[in-house]
This record gives structure tokens, sequence and C-alpha cells, in this order.
């Protein structure tokens, strides 16, 4: 027998629904409302401080917890939107995406065999983090269509295995964002169970409805257990650039910085000067007008998958949206992704991606990240089905 054969994990890891729709998307020059790409414009000031970094010169390794300019600006918006108190030289690291900081951290803190809850529906690669490094998920369902949380299911799952909570709010795919009582319901848990909870915070600035975002870390007496991850890839539509951080106490970001150089090295040092030049320089009418603009787009988008027969739970953050697909021919979540995007061109996610069970199925994920004019084609589109 051969010697010669993949790492064993790798047979735990299926490719990304996510990739493998937006292949296919591409294969049938369809139009992409599948992966969350966010092809909305970049803030011009993001972009010229960018390229000023690259003409001066500053295309060399930052240190590995990145860019002090950016770690300092960081700081200041965690304490400003968030009530998080961080030091920029012990607490924040600045890594290759929010992805690449939560892949990080879970090397840091997880032990293989180490048990992790986390919520369903749930962001695809989490799931997929958790089993790279030997983890063990154990899925806490929620319940549709507005996702609610049973905090007595949570305590259930808690074993003397358990090591972590992940919470991801604003949400993906659901778009649900967590109540305070919900927070600090979890929080108890995990202050009750010596837990970590690690937080997914990138879509912080897309809110609707009056909603206001809570950050774990900012509870009493959660920030020394909260690993808080966040990121501008969303924010300032620049998902291919790469720039997360996380956020912890001096004590777990030295171990989570020295994952990060051992995997990335640092994150690309001029971009980590034009995310800090837009931190610094773009006013609070900025995300206001982002989430503004955004719970717009959804209004739309969610009006013409209701007209279609797709009913939507509508989304209270974040830029996806879970639409009931069962209508739709076939029996799994693939089957009628396939045939919306053969009949329509408008490629979404099956819900298997997010859903442990057949409850996934009838599910599918879509993102309105899009252009006016993109948008306004996949609803033309969507309402040939109605």
């Amino acid at each position: 027998m051969t010697k010669r054969t993949v790492n064993r994990r790798i047979t735990q890891l299926g490719h990304s629904e996510i990739r493998a729709m937006t292949q296919a998307c591409a294969q049938l020059k369809g139009l992409n409302m599948a992966q969350g790409v966010c092809d909305t414009a970049v803030p011009a000031i993001v972009l010229q401080a960018a390229a000023s970094a690259i003409d001066r010169g500053d295309n060399v390794y930052s240190r590995f917890d990145g860019l002090p300019q950016l770690r300092q600006a960081l700081a200041v918006k965690l304490l400003r939107d968030n009530g998080i108190h961080a030091d920029p030289e012990t607490d924040i690291t600045v890594s290759a995406g929010a992805t690449g900081a939560f892949h990080a951290a879970c090397l840091a803190l997880l032990n293989p065999g180490d048990e992790v809850i986390l919520f369903e529906p749930y962001y695809q690669y989490h799931i997929s983090t958790l089993l790279a490094v030997e983890a063990v998920p154990v899925i806490v369902k929620m319940a549709s269509p507005e996702w609610s949380l049973s905090l007595d299911a949570v305590e259930q799952a808690v074993t003397k295995n358990t090591k972590a909570l992940i919470v991801n709010s604003p949400g993906n795919p659901s778009g649900k964002v967590f109540s305070v009582q919900e927070m600090a319901g979890v929080g108890e848990i995990a202050r009750r169970h010596d837990l970590f909870v690690f937080t997914d915070e990138i879509y912080e600035y897309f809110l609707y409805d009056g909603r206001r975002h809570v950050s774990m870390a900012s509870l009493p007496d959660m920030a020394e257990r909260t690993i808080t991850i966040g990121g501008y890839s969303k924010t300032f539509s620049i998902t291919g650039w790469r720039i997360g951080y996380s956020v912890a106490t001096a004590q777990w970001a030295r171990a989570i910085g020295a994952m990060n150089d051992l995997l990335y090295v640092c994150a690309p040092t001029p971009l980590q000067a034009g995310v800090a030049s837009g931190i610094q320089a773009l006013p609070p009418s900025f995300y206001h007008q982002l989430a503004k603009d955004y719970e717009a787009k959804r209004d739309r988008f969610c009006a013409t998958l209701a007209q279609a027969g797709l009913r939507p739970s509508i989304p209270d953050g974040a830029y996806y949206v879970l639409a009931d697909a069962a209508r739709l021919p076939g029996t799994t979540g693939k089957e009628r992704a396939m045939h919306l995007l053969e009949r329509t061109g408008v490629a979404g996610v099956p819900g298997e991606a997010f859903f442990a069970g057949q409850e996934g199925s009838r599910y599918l994920r879509f993102s309105y990240a899009k252009t006016d004019a993109d948008l306004d084609e996949a609803c033309r589109r969507l309402s040939t089905l109605a």
C-alpha cells in the first residue's frame, strides 16, 4: 500500500458549495448571487491609500500582527463602535481576512477532540475550520423563520469536552442579529462552564430596521474569554484583499499571533495601509448610509423572492437571505439550485451547506451584495418564476 496519501482530515472537508455554485454560474454565464463577493464600489480613500503605500515602497513584511497604524485605528474603532478596550500592542492580530483570523485562533486555542458549539444554520467555513483542526462541531438548531435561539438547548449541548461556542452576528447565511438578551444568555453559559466564545462580527455594520450590533466582549466579565473576529472585506467591498483581525486579551493573543505568523507571516502590507486610512477617515455617515443602502437592496430582493414563490426568511443584518425553494423541482438543494440556475441564470447556494440535516434541502441562500444594475437583473430573471 502506498504511503503517499492525502491527510485524513481532507476526507471530512468537502469542496465549498459556495465556490462550486460560483463555478457552475461562470460556466453558464449566469448572475452570481451565490458568493458574497460584494462587488459594490470601494471607498476612494481606501484605494488611494493602498496605491500610495505601494508607490512609496511599503511592500515588505509588516510585523506579524499588522501595521501599527492599522492596529491603532482598530483599537479606536473597537472602543467607539463595539465598547471593547483593546491594547493595539498586545491584543490585536491582523490576519489574512476574518477567515484567516478564525483559523489562527482555532489552531492556537483548540485541541483535537475539543467540542465547539455553533448554531444552525451555520457558516460552512466555521464547520470546515473546526474539522481541519480536529475539533468536534456540536450543532444547536435555531428555529425558522426568525432563527430564534433556545438557551436551554445550548445548556444541554455542553459536555465535559466542550471548549468553546461560536456566535456569528449578524449571521451568514441567516442574517440573524443576536439580541442583547441572547448574547447575555450565551455569555452566562460560557462563564458558568469556563468556555471560550469565538465571535464572527464581519457584518457588524450591515444592520436593518433599527437594530444595533452587540459585541460579546463588551458584556460584563466576557472580554477575557471572548475572541472577537472582524474585518473590512465586506464593509469596504474589498473581499479579495484579505484583511481581517482578531481581538483577545494578551495571553490568548500571543498564541493567536504565533499561529498567524506561522500560517501567513503577515497580511498584505500596502492593503493594510489602505484599510487603516479608511477606518481613520470615513465618518459615521458612511456606515449609516451603508446600512440604509443594503436595507433597500434587502427589501427589493426579498419582495421579488416572495413574488416568485421562494419565501424568504427576512434577514435582520448581513447581506444574505435564505429562501424556501421547496416548490422547485428536485429533492436536494443542489438539484433545486441547478434548476434555478439553468432556468433563470441566477445562482444560489444549496441549503445543505448550512444545515447538518435534511432541513437544508429546502433552502437556497442568495447574496444581494450586488450593484443596483445586477440586482435589478436578478429580480427581473427571478420574476419569470411567478
